[in-house]
Parts: C-alpha cells; structure tokens; sequence
C-alpha cells in the first residue's frame, strides 16, 4: 500500500538523518529513487534544489513533495508528519539526556563522531548530485560563482540561486543563438 509505505519510509528518513536537512539527502535518494523507484535521480536533483530554495528545512519539504508527487495531498501530509515524528521524539530525548550527562567525555566523542559521519553523508550526496548534473564550462562557472558567493561573500542563499538562475538563462539564450547562426 503506497501510503503505508511513503509514511514508514519517511520515518525512516526521519530517525535516520541526524545533521539536518542535508543529511536527509542519500537517504531520500536511496529511499526514493533506489528502493521505491517513485522518482529518478535527476527528479531528485530538482527536488532539492526546490526543496532548497522553499522556506522550511529541506527534509520536510522533500517529503511534502514526494508524498504529494505519488499519491496527493493526504500522503503528503502523511510523509511529512512521517519525517518529522522522529526528529520530536529524538529532539526530546536528547535535550533530557544532554542536561543530565553533557560533561561526560563520552557523550562528547560521541557527538564528535556523529558529526564526522554526517560530513561523510554529505560529501557522498554531493558526489552522487555532481555525477548526474550537466558537465560543461557553463555548470563549472555557475557552481564556482555559487561557492564563491555562499562561502566567501556570504550572500543570502537566494541571491545565490538567483543569480545561477540568470546566469543559466543568459547562458543558454547566447548559446541558442550562436548554434541558430
């Protein structure tokens, strides 16, 4: 059943992405593209990328976008209430535990490892990502100006995407131009 299997895999998705958002993304991929084959890889890509740019967390988003792309508004509401679910629970526990035993050295190498494998994650997100996008002097320019502005000028994420968007546009008229001639 469709909404059984949306809802348990977003709790899934849920309990298992500690980091965030961005650690949700391989195990979105590999729920919604390898073991359910509800959307592609590049469907992924844009899924995140609007995920991205929407106000809320990207995890939420995605499964807000996923349960409703598959089966409508109820299994949206269902997928979202499913990647949510664990991260209150989760949440809750911890803030009781962190309060009782957050000078423990252990608890704090534990934190440190957990933070190391959420790098992990995101490093092979990115790699999956950067593998399936287009290739060419264009893309490279757009992601090195992105980088740049993100990193270094610390602009506002919308600027960024903006500033992509016109630059893929104004890319893409120039180029549809010169192969007409």
């Amino acid at each position: 059943m469709l909404y059984l299997e949306l809802l348990l895999s977003f709790l899934q998705i849920g309990a298992l992405s500690i980091g965030g958002g961005y650690a949700a993304i391989p195990l979105i991929q590999d729920q919604v593209v390898q073991r359910h084959a509800w959307m592609t890889v590049g469907e992924v890509t844009d899924l995140v990328t609007i995920a991205e740019m929407s106000p809320g967390p990207i995890a939420i988003n995605s499964a807000t976008f996923v349960g409703y792309r598959a089966a409508g508004i109820l299994v949206s509401a269902l997928a979202t209430f499913g990647v949510v679910l664990p991260s209150f629970v989760i949440i809750l526990l911890i803030s009781y535990v962190l309060r009782q035993f957050q000078s423990l050295p252990a608890v704090q190498y534990a934190f440190w490892g957990i933070r190391a494998g959420v790098v992990a994650m995101l490093l092979k997100s990115l790699w999956t990502m950067f593998k399936k996008s287009p290739k060419g002097w264009p893309a490279y320019v757009a992601m090195a100006a992105a980088f740049v502005m993100n990193t270094i000028l610390d602009l506002h994420i919308l600027i960024v995407v903006g500033s992509c968007a016109v630059f893929g546009l104004i890319t893409a008229t120039l180029i549809g131009r010169r192969a007409a001639k």
